[in-house]
């Protein structure tokens, strides 16, 4: 990768790597666990794949996930310095109330496909005690265009460290995409999400992706 280091008004987006609870098949939610060692290696693999966009701050949720995976990424790319580091509850991980804690599988046997299914990727299907996808949104849009997307209309490059759920509601704005077309929404581990910003957009004028070849999490 050529190493030009003269991109402006970059939006980087990285799912947090896998976690202990990812690799039990566990609804995680808000639960603050740890990466697994296979989560750290590939989270320096994503760095890799970024040796010519230098940063300017980097933003991340609460959750210690997040900080591992953002330490990874740091570790993997060549002569990073280490940025401004911006940690706010707004980025966190969907709430999973009463399913928290819960093997994913064992759920789906017990409500079944349908019903699973749109627990997981419907965009305002309740979950008992937690969050829809459509409440995620609710926080985590005005905080990305109140902090975040002034600074990429500014020029400076940004990397975002989240949740999955959490980078599908940014990827709903981002992409606009009806919430009709929600459910078929993913973000994958190991992928990169990289969005160009010009001074006068609220939206990317283009989007790229960039993504290291992983053994699929049990989630």
């Amino acid at each position: 990768m050529n190493s030009t280091h003269t991109h402006k008004g970059i939006l980087v987006i990285s799912r947090h790597a896998e976690s202990e609870w990812n690799l039990l098949g566990k609804w995680t939610g808000l639960t603050d666990v740890n990466l697994t060692d296979k989560g750290r290696h590939e989270s320096t693999l994503l760095g890799e794949l970024l040796d010519d966009i230098d940063f300017d701050a980097v933003y991340t949720s609460d959750l210690k996930r997040t900080h591992q995976t953002l330490e990874g990424i740091l570790e993997g790319k060549p002569g990073e310095h280490t940025p401004p580091h911006v940690k706010h509850a707004a980025l966190n991980e969907r709430d999973y109330g009463d399913y928290t804690g819960l093997n994913k599988w064992e759920v789906k046997d017990k409500v079944g496909d349908e019903e699973f299914q749109a627990i997981r990727r419907k965009w305002d299907h309740p979950v008992p005690g937690g969050e829809t996808l459509k409440a995620v949104h609710g926080r985590a849009i005005p905080y990305f265009d109140d902090e975040i997307l002034p600074r990429l209309q500014a020029g400076e490059n940004i990397l975002m460290v989240s949740h999955g759920n959490t980078i599908r509601a940014l990827m709903k704005h981002l992409d606009d995409i009806h919430e009709d077309d929600m459910a078929e929404v993913e973000m994958p581990f190991g992928t990169l999400l990289i969005y160009h910003f010009e001074p006068s957009a609220a939206k990317p004028i283009k989007k790229d992706v960039r993504a290291i070849d992983i053994v699929p999490p049990h989630a």
